[in-house]
């Protein structure tokens, strides 16, 4: 499976998306804000914090996981994807500036982290924030 042209589009104009693991039960951890950034048609996202950040950890674990943005959840799988540094680190620049928080997410230990997202299944779209997720929705922790 494929991420679509106009999830890629959203993905690049969102400033940040929300990623979480899977756990063994297959729910979700805690969802935890990160910075991503969509290159040559994958999305890619570090952390901040190298390996011993929290959400990677998670991530780490088995693999698998959920990405959010805007109404939209996807049910991801990471892979650990160093072949597009250079061109994710000029990205991340572009999208985020030149400041010290782009430094630190394209430092050497950032890049431990370089992770390529792939799409597992279709999105779950939650359309209002009032309303509540279906009964799968609730089984992976959400809602």
């Amino acid at each position: 499976m494929t991420w679509t042209g106009q999830e890629l589009a959203e993905l690049d104009r969102a400033s940040e998306v929300r990623v979480a693991g899977r756990r063994a039960d297959g729910s979700s951890r805690t969802l935890t804000i990160v910075w991503h950034v969509v290159v040559d048609g994958d999305l890619y996202l570090r952390s901040v914090n190298g390996p011993d950040g929290q959400w990677y950890k998670g991530v780490a674990r088995h693999l698998e996981g959920f990405v959010h943005w805007g109404n939209i959840i996807r049910e991801v799988s990471f892979t650990l994807d160093a072949s597009h540094d250079d061109e994710i680190d000029a990205a991340y620049f572009v999208k985020y500036g030149n400041g010290s928080p782009s430094r630190s997410i394209t430092s050497p230990l950032a890049k431990q982290t370089t992770l390529r997202v792939d799409p597992r299944r279709l999105g779950l779209e939650r359309r209002n924030a009032g309303e509540q997720f279906g009964e799968h929705e609730r089984r992976l922790g959400f809602g």
